[in-house]
């Protein structure tokens, strides 16, 4: 019986000190920061960035998929003040103030699209020559004819016809109608400089 009771005790003090993901929220650009100082205390963190295409005459860019987030697995109510007080860490994700664990599922499903330092390539399958249609802003409908590919900063050139004109513009992917995967730039749209302005 008392065997029984130690090997219970055992198993409950494991489920204890079972760790689980989180979501920290970092100040603004401190994200390497962050995972730098967690890792310094043996936490386990990720830190998803993405590759971004490049342009011609730039490199290829890399940005944090979820910028001022990253992930760590921590045993909580052990570790959290390593957590807190970590150089670049603001706060917890939390409900009702209380860090919410992350499906292990959801880790696991970027860590598979990633190489080994946590990076996932950008892909789209917009091609130069490819007939689109504009989603949003001032030329929210019109159709066009990429004239090159998204750049580093995830804009795309299109040829436009407009007031029996054709015209190039960039527009950021967001407003392109189609098929562009891993990657949502959340910027704004611009036109070639002396064209027409769609800021606003």
């Amino acid at each position: 019986m008392l065997l029984a009771l130690v090997k219970a005790k055992q198993i409950m003090y494991a489920y204890d000190l079972q760790r689980n993901w989180y979501v920290v929220y970092t100040k603004p650009h401190k994200e390497e920061q962050a995972r730098f100082h967690l890792g310094l205390k043996g936490m386990e963190c990720f830190f998803p960035r993405m590759l971004l295409p490049g342009s011609p005459g730039r490199k290829r860019k890399i940005v944090p998929l979820f910028p001022n987030y990253l992930f760590v697995r921590i045993h909580l109510s052990t570790e959290l003040h390593h957590v807190v007080w970590s150089p670049g860490v603001k706060k917890f994700v939390s409900f009702g103030g209380q860090p919410i664990p992350l499906e292990e599922s959801v880790v696991r499903f970027l860590h598979d699209k990633s190489d080994t330092n946590g990076i996932i390539t950008a892909c789209s399958t917009l091609e130069r020559g490819q007939h689109v249609e504009i989603s949003g802003g001032p030329f929210d409908g019109l159709l066009g004819i990429i004239q090159m590919p998204p750049d580093a900063k995830g804009r795309v050139k299109i040829l436009l016809r407009l007031l029996n004109r054709q015209i190039s513009v960039k527009l950021g992917v967001e407003f392109i109608r189609g098929e562009w995967v891993g990657f949502n730039s959340g910027l704004g749209s611009d036109i070639e400089p002396g064209v027409i302005s769609a800021a606003g």
